[in-house]
This record gives structure tokens, C-alpha cells and sequence, in this order.
């Protein structure tokens, strides 16, 4: 099966529990469930402990693409197993895989999309990479830094500010777009689209 044929597999990254729902380490989540959304599908559980759902994104016809839209039922810094038991049992190319996440290093609501690289630190890469290499795309959602010395850790697990949750909605709608083109355009389109 060619990757042409092969279906996308698009995570969002995140912790499950509604203690988490709106912290912003969990914004993988949010695009992943607005995704769903898009195509209609309502999340199942699926063996590999994930949450899943099936169907196609972009305009119907030839251009569209068959995705599984899933999240991880494990606690971020476990996230590997899962994308790995899912790329698996769908037998998805490694080049066919986005990861969702938050990224500190960039500004609150900023998008960069690359395929390979490092982890920069994020626990959720850390460890997808050490599951299955590097190869794989990333959607990097800004985030900022913490301000002043708010510990890292303590900054991802807290919801967004208010200000920030006034755009919120906006930004994770053009992260879901963001994906859309990466795997109907493929990722230049993306990038040179969404980048900011």
C-alpha cells in the first residue's frame, strides 16, 4: 500500500481526565476533537488505549484523505505506546503521522508545522520518537513561556488565562486547518500557509 493510499493518522496530544480538559498541555486535544467534529465522527474507545474515530477530511472527492483522528488515553509522557499500537494496527507510514501538541517556545496561538526533528523537551514526543523515530510531522501550537519563574510543569497544567481563552476558539479552528492542508496540500502548502 502506497502512503497515497494509506491513511493519515492525526494525534492530538494531551492528558486524559477532565481535571486536564483545559490545561493548556491539552490543546492537542481540543484540535483533535474539533477535527472529529469536522468529519462527523464521535470518538470510540479503541484496544490501543486511545480514543478514535474514522473518516475522511478535506473537500469529498479524489483530494480527500482517510484520517484516524485519535488521542491518547495514557498520560502524555506515555503517548508513544498508543501512536505506536495505532500506527500498527492501521498500518500507517511513519511520514503519515501528525502529532498536535503545545510548544512553549513559540508565541501564545502561533503555529509551526515541520516534520522530524526533536523533541525540544516535550514529554509527548519524547516519547512517540523513542517509540517509533523522529519521522513524523508536528502541528506545534504556541503556547508562550511561563511568565516570570512559574515552573514549566505548573504552567502547562494550568487552563489558559481568560485573555487567552477569548481567542482560543480561533486559534485551535486554524490548527485544525492548519492539519487539513498538511495532509490534503502536503506540508510545503502548509507551511508556507500557516507558519506565522
Amino acid at each position: 500500500m502506497s502512503d497515497v493510499d494509506s491513511p493519515w493518522l492525526i494525534v492530538g496530544l494531551g492528558n486524559p481526565g477532565p481535571e486536564y480538559a483545559a490545561n493548556r498541555h491539552n490543546v492537542g486535544y481540543m484540535v483533535a476533537d474539533l477535527l472529529a467534529e469536522r468529519i462527523g465522527g464521535r470518538f470510540k474507545a479503541h484496544k490501543a488505549r486511545a480514543q478514535v474515530v474514522e473518516g475522511r477530511l478535506g473537500a469529498p472527492g479524489p483530494t480527500s484523505r482517510r484520517v484516524v483522528i485519535a488521542k491518547p488515553m495514557s498520560y502524555m509522557n506515555l503517548s508513544g505506546g498508543p501512536v505506536n499500537a495505532l500506527r500498527d494496527f492501521y498500518k500507517v507510514p511513519v511520514g503519515n503521522i501528525v502529532a498536535i501538541h503545545d510548544e512553549l517556545d513559540i508565541d501564545y496561538g502561533a503555529l509551526r508545522l515541520k516534520k522530524g526533528g526533536g523533541d525540544n523537551g516535550h514529554n509527548g514526543l519524547k516519547s512517540i520518537t523513542k517509540a517509533m523515530g523522529p519521522d513524523y510531522h508536528r502541528v506545534r501550537f504556541g503556547i508562550g513561556r511561563p511568565p516570570g519563574r512559574m515552573d514549566v510543569a505548573a504552567f502547562v497544567l494550568k487552563d489558559f488565562s481568560s485573555t487567552e481563552r477569548k481567542e482560543l476558539d480561533y486559534f485551535v479552528d486554524r490548527a485544525a486547518d492548519a492539519v487539513e492542508t498538511l495532509i490534503v496540500d502536503g506540508l510545503e502548502r502548509a507551511q508556507g500557509t500557516y507558519n506565522s
